[in-house]
């Protein structure tokens, strides 16, 4: 089964305030070192993943490049990355292969790369289209910006761009949101992701919003409810203009759904390298092994091993569940039989589900309800929570 190759790049221009990811702003210095070590580690792919125990496939269909803020090194260092992996590995001649952007980093240069080295997908980090909104959680680019890189993106014969939006910015409103929403549609990008703001302590907001306190813009966050308002209507603006919810929080016009992220919601193989980057490979047709990389830049390019861990029978299930019912079409309960046996021990869990109108439904397929996916967090707590005898 081919593979989708995650290459993490954790370099920002500027750390913004809502960000939880291992991405940070470092010297351009270890940009090469870092880009070394990453040509490594793909070159070493083969042994590094049979010392595991797991499959190695070189046949990959996707390629993703995240961070951070993978535009923010040079165009040698770009090549040589996108280089290496063509070098190691059979990328199918239809391979999805997406970039994530920050608005303002696209230099000509760059789009030049892109070209000759096949990259026909892009992910645009906007957050939103109010110029006010996007500085106060520290972005560097305006709306203009936005639609000027639109604008040479498909000059670059880069049609396949993604547009990433989040509900519940400092200072948003019903009204700023539809503006962001109206703008987005109206750039004519056949994929958006819309993320209700997450407040946890690993980011400056998130502390600052849990301590009660004002830096950030924290006291201009709006409350829960208009945040989940927020998210609702996204869903019914973009499923009006034809942008169809094909997962919690992923919208696309038809066939141009993300092939990279439907291999982890589908429990499809996939590998990373670099910082905090996450794999899943199979051992055989029953079993998985995971490894992660350090999430600590000094750590990583100091060399130190992944850890490693084979995917239990149960946690394969519960999996199976809590990411399946991420997706719009949701579960099919006969296929989970065929594959993991009876689902005796998770029927008190789905008969609650269903009964609290969280999930509906229809024959063997479950789905989450529009309530359920406010509430997806709860849902999947009760499948990973639920015991199976005998595993």
């Amino acid at each position: 089964m081919p593979l989708g190759v995650y290459v993490s790049v954790p370099f920002c221009r500027t750390k913004c305030t809502f960000c939880n990811f291992a991405s940070d702003v470092f010297s351009r210095a270890v940009f090469d070192r870092y880009v070394e070590r990453v040509c490594a580690d793909i070159k070493n792919a083969r042994q590094s993943v049979e010392g595991m125990g797991a499959v190695f496939d070189p046949r990959v269909d996707s390629i993703y490049f995240g961070g951070g803020t993978p535009t923010v090194l040079d165009t040698t260092q770009l090549e040589r990355l996108f280089a290496t992996i063509r070098q190691n590995f059979e990328v199918a001649r239809n391979v999805e292969f997406t970039v994530e952007c920050a608005p303002g980093t696209l230099k000509a240069e760059i789009l030049q790369v892109f070209q000759q080295h096949g990259v026909n997908r892009v992910s645009l980090g906007v957050q939103s289209f109010v110029d006010q909104e996007a500085a106060s959680v520290g972005r560097l680019h305006k709306r203009s910006v936005v639609l000027d890189d639109i604008g040479r993106l498909r000059d670059a014969g880069i049609e396949n761009i993604s547009i990433d939006l989040i509900a519940g910015l400092p200072h948003q409103t019903g009204e700023s949101w539809k503006y962001s929403l109206e703008e987005t549609i109206a750039s004519g990008v056949p994929h958006v992701s819309v993320y209700m703001l997450e407040v946890d302590d690993e980011s400056r907001l998130g502390r600052e919003l849990i301590a009660g306190g004002t830096k950030y813009h924290a006291h201009f966050v709006p409350d829960d409810d208009l945040t989940a308002d927020l998210y609702e209507a996204a869903c019914g603006k973009l499923d009006d203009s034809g942008i169809r919810q094909y997962e919690i929080s992923n919208f696309a016009r038809q066939g141009l759904e993300s092939r990279h992220n439907l291999k982890y919601w589908t429990r499809r193989p996939y590998l990373g390298f670099g910082v905090d980057a996450h794999s899943m490979l199979r051992v055989d047709s029953q079993r998985a092994v995971r490894f992660a990389t350090p999430d600590s830049l000094e750590r990583f390019t100091a060399g130190t091993h992944p850890s490693h861990s084979e995917v239990s029978k149960q946690e394969s299930l519960e999996e199976s569940f809590f990411l399946g019912l991420r997706l719009m079409r949701g579960v099919d309960l006969q296929e989970l039989e065929t594959v993991h046996g009876p689902l005796t021990t998770y029927l008190p869990s789905l008969e609650e589900s269903l009964r609290d109108g969280l999930l509906d439904r229809d024959g063997s397929i479950v789905r989450l309800t529009k309530r359920g996916r406010m509430l997806s967090n709860e849902v999947f707590a009760r499948f990973i929570s639920a015991p199976v005898p005998g595993i």
